[in-house]
Order: structure tokens, then C-alpha cells, then sequence
């Protein structure tokens, strides 16, 4: 099974020479490494360049944005400059961070999975974070949901889900749009992966509505846009996430933006997000 692996690395000096060197240790090697430099300042390009001259199956691909770290379209539209590079000869492609330390089994058991079941269209391990010297699960993780750090689509599932979306929500609107086209999802929770840096460490103040608005995007409605942003507050402990997160659905409404996917696939996301949430509702009663 060959893996083509895209990586958006933006300042990551201090974590893209691990990231290569658990990934060029795998039992089974990735046949296409591409690491996008995305405007980096720093030595992330003379790192990658070093791995390259080494590493038949490495290249790199300078590109030029902002400097701002926001979630979404700027990662994405990085992958994209990887991706765009690449043949279609690849049976798994994988957008993963610059910042992960991957345990030398990695690819070669997804391949297990995806082998496995034919109707498997994306898998991953779990992230841990490094806290007081000892790597804990992190907190944004659940067995129900792959992380944006570390996704790995089948060929045909990232087809048929129309790619990555340039867009905050796209680590959602993935997985809602591979249920929506009958394809399974699989987290491993033997595959443990170093996150060198927690999710949302270095998003700035331009992003905190993004999330709202994704919500719109996405159709999910007020009510369950409610339902989704109160709990993402009460996990992160923030009441201000939670009007942060309102007023980006409200903006995005009242600016009618473009939406991420079509009517019929809103009736569906709605019709699964009230299926989870009443679960979860008898589960305490």
C-alpha cells in the first residue's frame, strides 16, 4: 500500500527534524514525502533541505503567504501546494503536522487497517502531549473523531469528499462528508503520537470567530451550533469561546457566506449531530 504524505510546515524548527526522522524510520516507508515551507522565517527550510539530499522519497516546496497562524485556509491552501505536485499513484494520502513524532509502526499499521476493511476511508492514531515530563492523552482527543494533525485518507474516500476544504472546520466537514458517502472511520488507540505542540498554542485573536462561522458553514443550524459551542467552551473552561463562537455563526449568517456543503449534505450532518447528542443525552439519564 503506498502512503503519499503532505506536510504544511510553517517556523517549525524546533520539531520538523523529528517529525522526518519518525517518519523516514517507519517499518513501512512512505513512497512520497512532500513538506511545504510555508513562509517560514526561520531554519525550516534548511532542515527539510538536509533530510531531502538524504531521502529519495523527501522534497520540499517553498511557498510565500501570511504570517498569521490562522486555522483553515492557510494550512490547507499549503497542503494544496504539496499536493498539487504529486501523481495519483498513491492508495492513502496524509496531511500531517510538523510537529508530530510518529512510534516506527505507524504507517504500516494503518496499512493493517485499511487492508483490513474495504470500507474504511480514514484512520489514525492518538496525540499526547508532553506535561511535567510524562506524555498524556490530549484532551481534545475522542475515539469518534481523527485529529487534523494526523489525517490519513483512503484514495476514493478523499475523491468522493471533494478534498480538503480551504476552510476552519475542514478536520470536521471531512469526517461528516466520509460518513455522508458510507465510508468508516478508525482511530487506533495503541498508535500513540507525540504532539510537540498542543492544538490552538499559536492560533492569534484573528481566528477566535472562525470556529462559529465553520458552524454555519457546515448547516448545522442555531440549535445545534448552541449545542456545539457550549460544549467546546465548557471543555476549554472559557465563557468568552462560547459568545466568540455565537457571533462568528451570527456573522457568518449575516454575511452569507459560502457554505462547505450543499443542502442535502446539511440535512444529513443535522440528522447525525441529533443522533450523537441524543446518545449522549440517555447515557445521563
Amino acid at each position: 500500500m503506498d502512503f503519499y504524505i503532505v506536510i504544511p510546515a510553517h517556523n517549525e524548527e524546533d520539531s520538523i527534524a523529528q517529525t522526518l526522522e519518525s517518519l523516514t524510520s517507519q517499518t513501512l516507508s512512505a513512497k512520497r514525502i512532500v513538506v511545504v515551507n510555508d513562509n517560514s522565517t526561520d531554519r525550516t527550510q534548511q532542515i527539510i533541505e538536509a533530510y531531502a539530499e538524504v531521502h529519495s522519497n523527501i522534497s520540499l516546496i517553498n511557498t510565500v503567504s501570511t504570517d498569521e497562524h490562522l486555522p483553515g485556509s492557510k494550512i490547507i491552501n499549503a497542503f494544496y501546494k504539496g499536493y498539487n505536485t504529486l501523481d495519483e499513484q498513491y492508495d492513502v494520502i496524509c496531511k500531517f503536522d510538523a510537529d508530530l513524532i510518529f512510534p516506527e509502526n505507524y504507517l504500516e499499521q494503518l496499512a493493517v487497517h485499511f487492508n483490513q476493511n474495504e470500507t474504511l476511508g480514514m484512520a489514525a492514531g492518538f496525540c499526547y502531549i508532553k506535561k511535567k515530563n510524562e506524555w498524556i492523552l490530549e484532551n481534545l482527543t475522542r475515539k469518534d473523531h481523527i485529529r487534523g494533525a494526523l489525517k490519513a485518507y483512503r484514495k476514493q474516500c478523499f475523491l468522493d469528499i471533494g478534498k480538503l476544504k480551504p476552510s476552519m472546520g475542514w478536520d470536521t466537514v471531512d469526517e461528516l462528508l466520509a460518513k455522508y458517502y458510507n465510508w468508516e472511520l478508525l482511530t487506533n488507540d495503541s498508535l500513540h503520537v507525540k504532539h510537540l505542540k498542543p492544538t490552538g498554542i499559536s492560533y492569534n485573536k484573528a481566528s477566535k470567530y472562525l470556529q462559529g462561522e465553520a458552524m454555519y458553514k457546515m448547516r448545522y443550524g442555531f440549535i445545534i451550533t448552541l449545542i456545539s459551542a457550549l460544549k467546546l467552551a465548557y471543555r476549554k473552561k472559557s465563557l468568552k469561546l462560547f459568545k466568540d463562537y455565537m457571533f462568528g455563526y451570527s456573522r457568518g449568517k449575516r454575511h452569507n457566506l459560502e457554505r462547505l456543503v450543499t443542502r442535502e449534505q446539511g440535512q444529513f450532518i443535522r440528522r447525525l449531530r441529533w443522533k450523537g447528542i441524543l446518545k449522549k443525552l440517555k447515557l445521563f439519564n
